[in-house]
């Protein structure tokens, strides 16, 4: 009998070994390694849908605090997208660097994109554009100091169009602009401007009129693109908390057209890669 259990015990015993030789062969897990995510890169195409209508905000001279954060703040808040065109002169200190950042890196929610280093010679729009060198090096500094990781550009004080050579606008025969569009940049204009009351930061229409004047160019078909509209604004004009909350109720009426979709202007179809 003791035999019997003496040799159970060594199988026992044979088979914990084997186990435990079993795991230390076992290659250990590479700590190292990364788990890989896709990253969704600006410019990736969007299917259009043709029952949709495709609203571009697009709002100028990022960054303005505290009128860009709130204008982010209420983007987000929204559940919408928006694009902001950034100058450089106006990134000073270490709070507006940030801003900055964090539109760069708010992808896909939201897009930097070039909007001139100084403001076209600080708003002398004629002397700019007069020397297209010196503009076109003015747009190739804010892109690298702001790091802006898209081609698309807004010329300042200027409703002009182009993309792979189909140009239209106030300064289509202007050498700047050729030049831009030659080297693959797109040069994006607006359909409807939300404007400025004089010298006030302040928007001039209410949410409801801006809301009508919307669905009327949407209706009427007179946008650049159909079932399209950029929307042009500036971050400056809603600052004070009565006009952040005209921006958010136009948002708001906006949202519930079922229609309605939001999209970042890398999406618009002269601009979105093919």
């Amino acid at each position: 009998m003791k035999n019997i259990y003496l040799a159970g015990c060594i199988a026992a015993l044979a088979i914990l070994s084997s186990c435990n030789n079993a795991k230390e062969n076992k290659p250990a897990a590479d700590s190292t390694k990364k788990v890989e995510t896709t990253k969704i890169e600006p410019g990736s195409p969007i299917k259009y849908d043709s029952s949709k209508r495709y609203i571009f905000l697009t709002w100028d001279d990022s960054p303005q605090p505290p009128g860009t954060t709130n204008c982010k703040s209420i983007f987000h808040q929204e559940g919408v997208k928006a694009t902001f065109f950034a100058v450089g002169f106006n990134q000073v200190g270490p709070f507006k660097k940030r801003i900055i950042d964090s539109l760069r890196n708010g992808y896909p929610e939201f897009l930097l994109a070039n909007h001139s280093f100084s403001h076209g010679f600080n708003d002398k729009y004629s002397k700019f554009y007069s020397m297209p060198d010196s503009a076109f090096q003015d747009f190739m500094r804010n892109e690298k100091e702001l790091k802006i990781g898209v081609k698309i550009i807004r010329l300042p004080g200027n409703n002009t169009w182009a993309s792979n050579g189909s140009i239209h606008g106030q300064k289509a025969e202007n050498p700047l602009v050729k030049r831009l569009d030659s080297l693959g940049y797109k040069i994006v204009g607006w359909d409807l401007e939300w404007g400025q009351q004089g010298k006030n930061k302040a928007p001039n229409e209410s949410a409801d009129e801006m809301v009508k004047r919307v669905n009327q160019k949407l209706d009427d078909g007179s946008t650049n693109e159909q079932n399209m509209i950029v929307i042009l604004s500036h971050d400056r004009l809603f600052e004070k908390a009565q006009y952040a909350d005209s921006l958010r109720k136009f948002i708001s009426v906006l949202k519930q057209d079922p229609r309605n979709v939001f999209e970042t202007i890398d999406h618009y179809p002269s601009v979105q890669k093919k």
